[in-house]
């Protein structure tokens, strides 16, 4: 197999975007007219969003309690940087930084803005779980989302979600004594929980089909769709004995993680990712077709 650009994926990232700055203007207009001071939301949030996209990738790795890790950092680092190498060379793209968490979630995943400015991010629990070729599906899965430069499209499709979630908790704390003072505040809260909601199903439909494309990536990338197949599984099955404390603590970055965290029936209805059992299948169908070539 040969790496394709998956156009369905390319197509629903434009679309998606196109929606949500529909939505952002929409937005804006709605705050414009029941905020009079629009300089101070405006400044607001364009230093919010220049905060996320230039600081997204230290963001992420701060909120896992992550630090990147040289070659030199022991053999840990020095395993990490060869398989990370040796993939990077494989998907055609620039080597990104290797970090590594401290936590028994056995999870990874990819942050930055561009193929240039990337991290790759696994856990202590992924490598303790998975032997060399299951990581390195995993590895490569990451790498698929950067190749296809999903990572910064979610980045930004989540600005908006983050803004409208910000005035929905904290607006009524610019309500006045007065209820007539207090009608301006009401509607733009109103206004952003709609926008909240409608931006997270949008984020929601794409992040679940760029997990399949980044599977089909990294199939591409090792040659071994199998291989990711089987960490999948290990993974999913390894979740249900991490400690409750350790899942709340990293569930904030279940759209970016390769297996997310919540496994209730809610969790599975509005997850940022498609069942285990249909990305595994899906897997072992291209390992079909790679051995009819």
């Amino acid at each position: 197999m040969e790496w394709k650009p998956d156009w369905g994926l390319r197509g629903r990232m434009a679309f998606t975007m196109f929606l949500l700055f529909a939505l952002y203007i929409v937005f804006a207009g709605v705050l414009a007219v029941y905020f009079t001071n629009l300089t101070v939301v405006v400044g607001f949030m364009s230093i919010f969003l220049f905060a996320q996209l230039f600081f997204s990738d230290k963001l992420a790795l701060y909120s896992m309690g992550a630090h990147v890790v040289d070659e030199d950092d022991g053999p840990q680092a020095k395993k990490l940087h060869a398989m990370v190498g040796r993939l990077s060379q494989q998907a055609d793209l620039p080597k990104p930084k290797i970090a590594i968490a401290d936590t028994s979630v056995p999870n990874a995943f990819a942050t930055g803005r561009s193929q240039k400015n990337s991290a790759v991010c696994v856990t202590t629990g992924l490598m303790r779980t998975l032997d060399d070729d299951e990581l390195e599906g995993v590895i490569a899965h990451e790498l698929a989302h950067v190749k296809n430069r999903d990572v910064m499209v979610m980045t930004i499709a989540s600005f908006l979600s983050s803004i409208a979630f910000l005035i929905v908790r904290w607006g009524w704390f610019f309500g006045g004594d007065d209820n007539r003072e207090n009608v301006p505040v009401i509607v733009a809260i109103l206004a952003s929980l709609v926008v909240w909601i409608i931006s997270y199903l949008l984020i929601r439909a794409l992040s679940r089909y760029r997990e399949y494309a980044a599977d089909r990536g990294a199939a591409v990338i090792t040659g071994r769709p199998s291989a990711l197949a089987s960490a999948l599984l290990k993974i999913s099955g390894r979740m249900e004995n991490v400690p409750k404390r350790d899942m709340r603590e990293t569930s904030e970055m279940n759209a970016f993680f390769i297996i997310p965290i919540k496994s209730d029936f809610i969790g599975r209805l509005f997850s940022t990712h498609p069942s285990t059992e249909k990305r595994v299948d899906r897997l072992r169908d291209m390992e079909r077709e790679m051995e009819t070539f």
